[in-house]
């Protein structure tokens, strides 16, 4: 009976990640608006690739960059399923331990446009902080 639900499994994943990736491709630069617990509001610039040959039927994989006007760069990466946005982020001076994790619903804007809202966690940081952050793709 194992033997059976492990083929059956090794098959349901083998179909899944050799699926062609059917879902919306959120690749883009957005414009965002966020609040930051500590820092407060501000502004940053997103982009999102997609890296083709992990992204599967309606699931996807992405590069992350965050540009934030004098405060600086943050890389990491995505996953969406449909709607859902996971994101992992961390500044590129890991002295400042600002790195996080995010979570996010991608919809449409009432002209079309792909948007996301981000609520995101950052044990380290500050001593702990969370966050949220709207951003719509240009």
């Amino acid at each position: 009976m194992a033997a059976l639900f492990i083929a059956i499994a090794s098959t349901a994943v083998a179909q899944t990640t050799s699926a062609p990736f059917t879902g919306r491709d959120l690749s883009g630069t957005y414009a965002c608006t966020g609040v930051d617990g500590h820092e407060g509001a501000y502004t940053s610039t997103v982009t999102l690739e997609m890296d083709r040959a992990q992204s599967h039927g309606k699931r996807a994989g992405y590069h992350f960059r965050m540009e934030v006007p004098n405060y600086g760069t943050y890389r990491g990466v995505a996953t969406a399923d449909g709607d859902a946005l996971a994101i992992t982020f961390a500044h590129e001076d890991p002295a400042t331990q600002d790195y996080g994790t995010g979570i996010a619903k991608v919809s449409r804007t009432k002209d079309g446009k792909v948007r996301f809202d981000k609520f995101y966690y950052e044990d380290a940081y500050k001593g702990g902080n969370t966050g949220t952050e709207s951003c719509v793709r240009n």
